[in-house]
C-alpha cells in the first residue's frame, strides 16, 4: 500500500512537469517554424515573387496549426483519466466520427479549397481579381478558411475558400500584368472622322504610361502602334475606339482617365464636336371624322 501511494505521488508530481514540458516544446517548435517561414516570405517579397509568398504564408499557418494540435493531443494522451475516458468512448467512436464529419464539413471544405488555390494558383497575393460582377479588388491574404480582398474603397471582402474556389473570376495579373485599355469617344456625324482618329492616336502616343505592346514580327509587318477604329454608328454619334497598352492595371486606369480629359480638350480646341443625344418629335394631325372637319 505504501509503495502504491508512493508511486501515485510520483505520478502526480511528474505529470504536470511532463505536460508543461510538452506545451513548452510545442510553443518553441511553432515559434521556430514561424520564424523560418517568415524569413522565407520576406526574401520572396523582396524578390517580388508573390506566388511563392502566397504558398509560404498558407503552409506556415498549416504547419503551425498542426504543431499545436499535435502538442495538445500528446499532452492529453499523457493524462491517465483522459486516456480512460477515451477508451470508454471507443464504442461510440463511429457515431462520434459521423457527427464530427457533418459538423466540420464546411471547415474542411474551406481548408481543401485554400489548398487547391495555393497549389493551382488561379490567383495569388497582390493580384487584382473580380469575382462575379460586383466584387473586385486586390488579394490581401489567403488563409486556411478564407480569402481577403481589399477593394478600391479600402474595404475588406471576406470570401470562404470553398466558395471562391468554385467561382468564375477575372484575374488582371494572371501570367501577364500588361493591360489593354480601350479609349472610347463619340463624335458628331458632321465632324471629321480622320482628324478625330489622328488626335486620339497622338494623345495616346505622348502619354508617359503608354507602352508599345507589339511583337517584333508585328513591327516588321507594319502593324499600327495605336489602332483607332470606328466601332459603331450610334443614334447621334460616330463612336471611335483607340487601343492603348499599359504595364499594369493601376497604370492603365490612370492613363485612361488622363486620355479622356486630354482628348476632350483637343477635340474642343480643334472643332471636333462631341454631340448630345438628339430626339426628333413628329406631331401627326388627327384623322378627320366627317366632311365638315375637312372643310
Amino acid at each position: 500500500m505504501k509503495e502504491l501511494f508512493s508511486t501515485y505521488i510520483d505520478e502526480i508530481w511528474h505529470l504536470p512537469l511532463l505536460i508543461g514540458f510538452i506545451f513548452l516544446m510545442t510553443i518553441i517548435v511553432a515559434s521556430l517554424t514561424s520564424r523560418v517561414f517568415n524569413a522565407l516570405i520576406q526574401r520572396n517579397k523582396e524578390a517580388e515573387d508573390h506566388g511563392d509568398v502566397t504558398s509560404l504564408i498558407f503552409f506556415k499557418r498549416s504547419v503551425v496549426v498542426l504543431t499545436y494540435i499535435a502538442g495538445l493531443s500528446f499532452a492529453m494522451y499523457m493524462i491517465p483519466p483522459l486516456r480512460i475516458i477515451g477508451g470508454s468512448l471507443l464504442a461510440g467512436a463511429g457515431l462520434l466520427a459521423v457527427a464530427v464529419g457533418f459538423a466540420s464539413q464546411a471547415a474542411l471544405s474551406n481548408v481543401i479549397g485554400g489548398l487547391f488555390i495555393v497549389l493551382f494558383k488561379p490567383y495569388k497575393i497582390s493580384d487584382r481579381i473580380q469575382v462575379r460582377t460586383d466584387l473586385s479588388g486586390v488579394v490581401e491574404d489567403i488563409n486556411l478558411r478564407h480569402t481577403v480582398i481589399r477593394n478600391f474603397e479600402n474595404k475588406r471582402i471576406i470570401i470562404p475558400n470553398s466558395v471562391i474556389s468554385n467561382e468564375v473570376l477575372v484575374n488582371s495579373n494572371y501570367e501577364d500584368n500588361k493591360i489593354c485599355k480601350w479609349i472610347d469617344m463619340g463624335i458628331s456625324y458632321d465632324s471629321d472622322v480622320d482628324k478625330a482618329k489622328a488626335i486620339m492616336k497622338e494623345e495616346v502616343l505622348k502619354h508617359p504610361l503608354f507602352i508599345d505592346n507589339r511583337t517584333e514580327e508585328e513591327k516588321e509587318a507594319g502593324e499600327e502602334i495605336v489602332p483607332v477604329r470606328v466601332i459603331m454608328m450610334g443614334e447621334s454619334s460616330v463612336n471611335l475606339r483607340a487601343w492603348s497598352w499599359a504595364e499594369d492595371p493601376p497604370s492603365a486606369f490612370l492613363m485612361g482617365c488622363d486620355l479622356l480629359e486630354s482628348i476632350k480638350k483637343r477635340f474642343d480646341a480643334e472643332g471636333i464636336e462631341i454631340p448630345f443625344p438628339h430626339r426628333t418629335l413628329v406631331y401627326k394631325n388627327p384623322k378627320p371624322d366627317s366632311a365638315e372637319d375637312i372643310l
